[in-house]
């Protein structure tokens, strides 16, 4: 399939800039596939739409406040965004203006709390550096550091917390796993009363998870690499739910690229940890997956097309298209779908 099979048209207006509140008051389109049979509900619903004996998969990774803002000893202002740890104090970091971090550099932020020691450049044009402080690197990040929001969104963000799902813990994304960010921990105490039970996975997002396919021809797009770790509780609980007959339904792309990495490394789930570059568009084949939960996505990225190949590209193309024309909010501050596949109750209901 070409990139520009995944193009559609939204207007700027619809791009979400700030977050619904509470959390749970988003919208959320419930799409059933293989039939492609479409309701518009809020995301509070999702609460009658999952059943005991299903299991939600969440990734928990917390997004570092990654943005930092400095200066070099002659005064020159310098931008830089922390991407992956590469060792104790040693950072790959993206620098604007890079002409301005040559290796030998050395620039300072929060008036001294912390400085950075341009080590080399990278490939891409990134930078290793390293780091010196006093103290806490993280606890120095929280007081200094902003969040790394997308390109996309101007309007300051008022609370980090809310650029962060309720159930994050590990720290080390440079980017929210935004489908996450609808859940509030009263809902999620609602589901489990329910009897819906929730799994944790890690997989710390990378810029290179959004880099824009360049590529005409989307097989040929080779995907940034990304640690995760899939821990032992959570591969119990998703082959006992499928050997129960329910449903595991991933919150995310990062959590569906997790658990189809290691299903495709093993065969079968289980307890992991490592990269992964998986690339999942229209023709693949999902191992564990039975629903998706996802926000709305760019035109022509990786995350259109791994919805695509869930939920096929026809319905998917579909979907959005009604969500434009239905005014939904894009994008990761913007509304939800559910995808899951055809239940007999949603069925019935059709046809009454």
């Amino acid at each position: 399939m070409k990139k520009s099979d995944f193009w559609y048209d939204l207007p700027e207006s619809l791009i979400a800039q700030t977050p619904i509140e509470p959390r749970d008051h988003s919208r959320l389109m419930h799409l059933s596939v293989p039939g492609g049979q479409i309701e518009h509900l809020h995301f509070y619903d999702l609460l009658d739409l999952l059943h005991a004996g299903d299991c939600l998969i969440v990734n928990d990774s917390r997004v570092l406040p990654a943005r930092l803002y400095g200066e070099k000893q002659t005064g020159a202002r310098i931008e830089m965004l922390l991407l992956e740890q590469k060792g104790p104090d040693v950072w790959e970091v993206l620098v604007k203006p890079g002409k301005k971090a040559l290796p030998g550099v050395t620039i300072t932020f929060g008036g001294g709390l912390l400085c950075a020691n341009v080590l080399e450049i990278v490939e891409g044009g990134n930078r290793l550096v390293r780091f010196s402080y006093d103290g806490n690197f993280f606890d120095i990040l929280e007081k200094i550091g902003r969040m790394p929001l997308p390109h996309y969104i101007t309007a300051e963000l008022q609370n980090k917390e809310r650029y962060q799902t309720v159930y994050s813990q590990e720290l080390g994304s440079a980017a929210a796993p935004t489908a996450g960010l609808h859940f509030t921990l009263e809902m999620m105490d609602k589901l489990r009363q329910k009897g819906v039970n929730i799994g944790y996975v890690t997989l710390h997002v990378g810029l290179g998870t959004f880099r824009p396919v360049k590529v005409d021809e989307i097989t040929e797009h080779k995907m940034h690499s990304e640690h995760y770790r899939l821990p032992e509780e959570t591969a119990r609980l998703i082959n006992h739910t499928k050997a129960a007959g329910g449903r595991v339904i991933a919150v995310g792309t990062t959590s569906t690229r997790t658990l189809e990495s290691v299903a495709a490394k093993y065969g079968e789930i289980r307890a992991d940890e490592g990269y992964t570059d998986i690339f999942l568009y229209p023709g693949c084949n999902f191992r564990v997956l039975d629903g998706l939960i996802t926000n709305f996505h760019l035109p022509e990225s990786t995350l259109i097309m791994l919805v695509s190949a869930f939920a096929g590209y026809e319905n998917t193309m579909r979907a959005y298209q009604e969500a434009v024309e239905r005014q939904y909010r894009f994008y990761s501050f913007g509304d939800a779908m559910f995808i899951e596949k055809e239940s007999p109750s949603f069925a019935e209901k059709r046809k009454g």
